[in-house]
C-alpha cells in the first residue's frame, strides 16, 4: 500500500542584487538587524538612517570566525522568542560573512524558516558570501558542516561601507574576486592584472563583475549538485589551513588565496595548467599583499583532514582544479601520492 504525496512545483527563489547606496525602506513588521560590535560602531547608525519598521531590534553577536557558532546561533535565536517574531518577521545580516552566513541559518531554522535580507560590508562578503543562498556555522569538526541552503530576500551592495576596511579585509575580499576569474573568466583575469582596484570606480565595476560570474553559476545550480562546486577553488586546500590554525590566524580569504595556490600547484601537476599561468595567478594575489605560502607540519595529516569538507563523498575526496585560466575541473581522482607531494613543497625544511 502507498500513499503518494504530489509536491512537484517550481519555486521562484530569484532575488535582486543592489550595488550603489542603500535606498530608503521601510518595513511593516518585525525586523531585527544582527550585527557584531565593531560593525554596528561604525556604520548603525547610518543603516538606520535608511531602515525603520513596525517593531526594529538590534541583536549583537561577537566579532570573528571563531564566534560562527551554536552559542552565537542561541544567541540570535533566542533574542527573537524573546520578542516574539513569527513567520512574517524579517532578519537584516549587518556584517561580513560571518554575520551572512550566522544570520540566514538563524533565518532558514527560526519557525522552518522566515526571510531575511544581506547588508554585506566587507568586500569578500559583498562578492561572494552574500550572493547564493549559502547558510551555516563551524563546528570542531571542520567549517560551514551545519548549515542550509537559504537564499536571501535581497542584497544591498554599498559601497559606503569599504570606506573603513582595513587593509586585510580588504585583500581577503580581492582573493575570492580572483578565485571567481579564474574558474570562470578569463578575460576578467586579464582585466584585474592590470586593473587598481584600490581605485573606487574600478573597484565597483570588479565587484559587478564578480556578482555577476557567481550569480550565474547560483542560477544554474543553486543546490551546488554540480557546476556551483567550482566556487570553491581553493577553499579544499584553505578549510584545512582555518582548521588547523583554529580560525584565528587567517582570514577566511588569506586561507583561500594560500588554498588556490596550492591547488594550482596540483594543477601543474597534473598537467592542467601551465606554470606560467599559475605564476600569474600567484603574482596578482601578492599584488595585494596575500599571503601564498604556508608551512605544513604533518603532511598525512592535513590530507585526512580533507575528509571533512563538504563536498568529499565516503573513501574520496573531491578537488576543485583550475583548468587553464578561465576553466575548472571538479574531480576525486586525483591520486593522493600526487597530492601529498604537493603539500610536501609546502612542508617545514
Amino acid at each position: 500500500m502507498q500513499v503518494n504525496i504530489p509536491l512537484k512545483q517550481i519555486v521562484d527563489n530569484s532575488y535582486d542584487i543592489t550595488i550603489d547606496a542603500m535606498p530608503k525602506m521601510h518595513f511593516h513588521k518585525k525586523v531585527a538587524i544582527v550585527t557584531n560590535p565593531k560593525v554596528a560602531g561604525l556604520h548603525l547608525a547610518y543603516l538606520l538612517s535608511k531602515i525603520s519598521a513596525k517593531e526594529l531590534y538590534i541583536i549583537t553577536v561577537p566579532d570573528g570566525e571563531e564566534y560562527k557558532n551554536q552559542a552565537s546561533i542561541d544567541t540570535i535565536l533566542e533574542s527573537l522568542f524573546n520578542h516574539r517574531f513569527n513567520r512574517s518577521s524579517l532578519l537584516i545580516a549587518f556584517g561580513g560573512g560571518v554575520i551572512g552566513d550566522m544570520t540566514g541559518y538563524a533565518a532558514s531554522i527560526y519557525e522552518r524558516g522566515i526571510d531575511f535580507i544581506q547588508i554585506p560590508t566587507t568586500l569578500l562578503s559583498q562578492v561572494d558570501a552574500s550572493v547564493g543562498g549559502k547558510t551555516g556555522m563551524n563546528n570542531r569538526y571542520g567549517k560551514n558542516l551545519i548549515g542550509a541552503f537559504h537564499q536571501p530576500q535581497a542584497v544591498y551592495i554599498d559601497p559606503i561601507f569599504l570606506e573603513t576596511l582595513p587593509k586585510r579585509e580588504f585583500a581577503a575580499g580581492v582573493a575570492e574576486i580572483v578565485k571567481m576569474a579564474v574558474t570562470f573568466n578569463k578575460d576578467f583575469f586579464e582585466f584585474l592584472e592590470h586593473a587598481d582596484l584600490n581605485d573606487k570606480i574600478v573597484l565597483q565595476e570588479a565587484i559587478k563583475q564578480a556578482v555577476e560570474t557567481k550569480a550565474g553559476v547560483v542560477a544554474k545550480d543553486e543546490k551546488e549538485r554540480g557546476l556551483r562546486a567550482a566556487l570553491n577553488y581553493g577553499h579544499t586546500f584553505g578549510h584545512v589551513i582555518e582548521s588547523q590554525t583554529q580560525y584565528k590566524r587567517y582570514l577566511h580569504g588569506e586561507a583561500v588565496a594560500i588554498g588556490m595556490v596550492m591547488a594550482n600547484k596540483t594543477a601543474v601537476a597534473m598537467g592542467l595548467m601551465d606554470e606560467d599561468e599559475a605564476q600569474r595567478v600567484e603574482k596578482l594575489l601578492q599584488k595585494y599583499s596575500l599571503p601564498t605560502d604556508y608551512v605544513i607540519e604533518d603532511v598525512e595529516a592535513f590530507y585526512e583532514t580533507f575528509y571533512l569538507d563538504k563536498k568529499s563523498l565516503d573513501a574520496s575526496v573531491t578537488f576543485i582544479i583550475p583548468h587553464h585560466l578561465g576553466g575548472v575541473k571538479i574531480t576525486d581522482a586525483v591520486d593522493k601520492h600526487l597530492i601529498l607531494d604537493v603539500l610536501k613543497t609546502f612542508k617545514a625544511s
